[in-house]
């Protein structure tokens, strides 16, 4: 069976972007209605931009602060497909956020084993608010620009909406993120993500959370094959092109996080499962570890 991810540089591309967009998608998280002052804050991020968002816009004070996150999965796999090769990937991100909803970030990823590793930068900016009675609907729109290392420039640009909604004891949400791929070539993607929040143990500056959930990802790709045709010199192998939009994978995650103060860690088993498009033939359900943590520096505080 040959592979759609292999051998196909722009497919691979996408396939790596929505791998990226998972890892630091926004989703609507479990959130405390009332916080005494910023070293709370910490206390209920999930690893998750979104779900510090919800909580910085229920807040009623200023804020100013860097995160910085590091998380590593023990194997790629693009929107469930195997890469062809046993490798981590590791993603190093830095943000920013201000009380007037203005936040950026930079980050990227990291391949074990592909040439190059450092496979690109990106470079986000973007605006984040909230909607209704309890504010129990969040909204975040941005512009991200990738910097590849090679000389890819099919998608080096992304125009990305969310919006998420969760219950009023913030035990219940679904976020859907949708984003806009473009460069000498387009295509967009959806990402949905869903999740039931347990709160294991929390006291004034610790807690453990566990936060199981399921996320879809819908992608528009040009995906191509290699099919044999009889010409008059023979059977030959010709290569097609195929646009699809289509559920390309399910993903059900099992994270447990602690956060201590302005530090956090989490970790989590997370299974893979593909629905194999066009010309793919059966595709095994995988699953892979990940494990991240992050920490918090308040530009606000006083020395």
């Amino acid at each position: 069976m040959i592979h759609i991810y292999q051998g196909f540089k722009t497919t691979l591309k996408v396939f790596g972007l929505l791998l990226f967009t998972m890892a630091t998608s926004f989703c609507a998280d479990a959130q405390e209605e009332k916080l005494e002052d910023l070293d709370s804050l910490i206390d209920e991020l999930f690893f998750n931009d979104q779900q510090f968002l919800d909580e910085l816009i229920e807040s009623d004070f200023s804020f100013n602060f860097l995160y910085t996150s590091f998380s590593y999965n023990s194997n790629t796999y693009f929107s469930g497909r195997d890469s062809g090769t046993d490798q981590f990937n590791i993603i190093p991100q830095v943000s920013y956020y201000h009380s007037s909803g203005f936040n950026a970030s930079i980050s990227g990823i990291y391949y074990e084993n592909f040439t190059p590793s450092w496979d690109f930068t990106s470079v986000s900016l973007g605006y984040f608010n909230a909607l209704g009675k309890h504010k129990n609907i969040i909204y975040n729109v941005g512009y991200t620009k990738y910097f590849y290392s090679d000389d890819f420039d099919d998608f080096t640009n992304s125009l990305d909406v969310s919006a998420g909604i969760r219950n009023k004891k913030r035990t219940l949400g679904t976020t859907i993120s949708a984003s806009y791929l473009f460069g000498t070539d387009e295509s967009y993607q959806i990402v949905s993500n869903s999740f039931v929040n347990f709160t294991l143990k929390r006291t004034s500056n610790f807690a453990v959370r566990f936060r199981p959930n399921i996320s879809f990802i819908i992608a528009k790709q040009s995906i191509s094959f290699i099919k044999p045709m009889i010409s008059p010199n023979g059977p030959q192998l010709t290569e097609f092109t195929e646009n699809i939009f289509d559920l390309l994978n399910t993903q059900i995650s099992v994270p447990i996080s602690v956060t201590a103060n302005s530090w956090d860690f989490e970790v989590g088993y997370n299974l893979n499962l593909p629905n194999a498009v066009v010309k793919e033939g059966a595709l095994n359900s995988a699953g892979f570890f990940n494990l991240s943590v992050g920490y918090m520096f308040d530009l606000n505080r006083k020395k």
